[in-house]
């Protein structure tokens, strides 16, 4: 029989998130990759991590804190940040993924409508972060990029692919996700 240990995703959101959020996220993962989903404590990681130039967090600094705060387990690490995110050669992220650290990371700051100067709404933030958890989560399984605008796993330069993309994986990269466990 298979381990289910390597069939868990721990979300940690970094800092103060509403509940209610992760619980439905968790619930939607939970249905789209038949994974254990546990919520952890949030992680606190103060303002100050932030790089004070660009006002944004880099991805590394985050990464190695959450890793460092959830060693060990053959569970998938996804955390959830609120910080703007860049890394070496981008100007920002929506997420990121290591396969070999088996962690994602999402940024909800740039999938708020209010980022870009529209009204406030719960509904549409939650449908891009799920897309972008999606995708990250494909990463840390081992996915590439595909060439289906549709798909979770396309690759989103600005935040009008990231609306275009479903929620989930199309049928060839769903057969691939699958073929990984």
């Amino acid at each position: 029989m298979e381990s289910t240990a390597g069939r868990r995703i721990r979300i940690v959101p970094v800092n103060a998130f509403d509940p209610a959020f992760l619980d439905r996220l968790a619930r939607c993962l939970e249905e789209r990759f038949l994974y254990t989903i546990d919520v952890e404590r949030a992680l606190a990681v103060p303002r100050s991590a932030v790089n004070s130039q660009r006002g944004q967090m880099f991805l590394s600094t985050l990464t190695s804190k959450i890793v460092r705060a959830h060693p060990g387990e053959d569970a998938l690490l996804l955390a959830l940040t609120e910080f703007d995110l860049y890394k070496t050669g981008h100007r920002f992220l929506f997420g990121d993924a290591d396969e070999q650290q088996r962690i994602a990371v999402v940024s909800l700051h740039r999938l708020r409508a209010e980022f870009y100067g529209e009204d406030q709404d719960e509904n549409l933030l939650f449908q891009r972060a799920l897309k972008e958890c999606v995708h990250e989560l494909g990463h840390a399984i081992g996915l590439k990029h595909c060439y289906n605008a549709r798909c979770a796993m396309y690759y989103s330069n600005s935040i009008f692919e990231s609306d275009n993309k479903m929620p989930h994986f199309c049928e060839t990269c769903d057969k691939r996700s699958r073929a990984r466990h």
